[in-house]
C-alpha cells in the first residue's frame, strides 16, 4: 500500500497546476506518470452534452484505432455451415450456435466480443440479460451482426474499439498500451475523438463534446485542450 500511495503521490505531483495540455504534451505526462508493473492501458474519457436516457441522444458507434490497442481480443460468433467455417479460418476463438448458447447461459463467457451472422439474431436474443450488460450484445450498427464475419473477425482481432455513452453522458475506452510510441498514441486519441464527434446524435443540443481527459490505468487524469485533438 506504501507503494501505492507513493506512485499516486508522484503522479500528482507530476500533473499538479497543468490542464488543457496538448494531445502530445499529455501522452508525454501520462507516460512519464505511468510506473506500475505492467503495460498500463491509455484511458480516454470523454464528457458529453448528452442525456441517453433519450433515444435521440444516444451516442454508440466503432473506430478502427490507426496503431490498435495492444490487447488482445478474444471473439465469438455464432454462425453455422460456411459461415461457421469462415469465422475459424479469419481467426474466431469460439464459433457455435445452440452449443454457445448453452455454454454462455451456463455462465462461461471467454470472450470480449460477439460476433452473429443475422438468421441466429433469433436465438442470440434470448442471451439479451446476460449480453446486454456486458455490452457484448451484437448490433448491426456496430457490425456485429453481419454476413461478412470474417471482415467483423479481423477488424475486432485488429484494433477495432466500439463505444457507447454511459448514464452520465460519459464514454470510456482504452486505446493503446504506454508502451507504444507517443505519436502512435496521439494518433489514436484523434482518431477515437474524430468518430465520436462525428457519431453526434441529431438529439444533441448546445456544446456536444465539453471534455476529453486521458490517464494510465493506475494513474490520474489531465484534461485536453479540445483544439488540439482535432486531426
Amino acid at each position: 500500500m506504501a507503494k501505492l500511495a507513493k506512485r499516486v503521490q508522484k503522479a500528482q505531483e507530476l500533473f499538479a497546476g497543468k490542464t488543457s495540455l496538448t494531445v502530445e504534451d499529455a501522452v508525454a505526462l501520462v507516460k512519464k506518470a505511468a510506473s506500475a508493473k505492467f503495460d498500463e492501458t491509455l484511458e480516454i474519457a470523454m464528457n458529453l452534452g448528452v442525456d441517453p436516457r433519450h433515444a435521440d441522444q444516444m451516442v454508440r458507434g466503432v473506430v478502427q484505432l490507426p496503431n490498435g490497442t495492444g490487447k488482445t481480443v478474444r471473439v465469438a460468433v455464432f454462425a453455422r455451415g460456411a459461415k461457421a467455417d469462415e469465422a475459424k479460418a479469419a481467426g474466431a476463438d469460439i464459433v457455435g450456435a445452440e452449443d454457445l448458447l448453452e455454454t454462455i447461459q451456463g455462465g462461461k463467457i471467454e470472450f470480449d466480443r460477439c460476433i452473429a451472422t443475422p438468421d441466429l439474431m433469433p436465438l442470440v436474443g434470448r442471451l439479451g440479460k446476460i449480453l446486454g450488460p456486458r455490452n457484448l450484445m451484437p448490433n448491426p450498427k456496430v457490425g456485429t451482426v453481419t454476413m461478412d464475419v470474417k471482415a467483423a473477425v479481423e477488424a475486432a482481432k485488429g484494433g477495432e474499439v466500439q463505444f457507447k455513452v454511459e448514464k452520465a453522458g460519459v464514454i470510456h475506452a482504452g486505446i493503446g498500451k504506454i508502451s507504444f510510441a507517443d505519436d502512435k498514441l496521439a494518433e489514436n486519441v484523434r482518431a477515437f475523438v474524430d468518430a465520436v464527434t462525428r457519431a453526434k446524435p441529431a438529439g444533441a443540443k448546445g456544446t456536444y463534446v465539453k471534455k476529453v481527459s486521458l490517464s494510465s490505468t493506475m494513474g490520474p487524469g489531465i484534461a485536453l485542450d479540445l483544439a488540439s485533438t482535432a486531426q
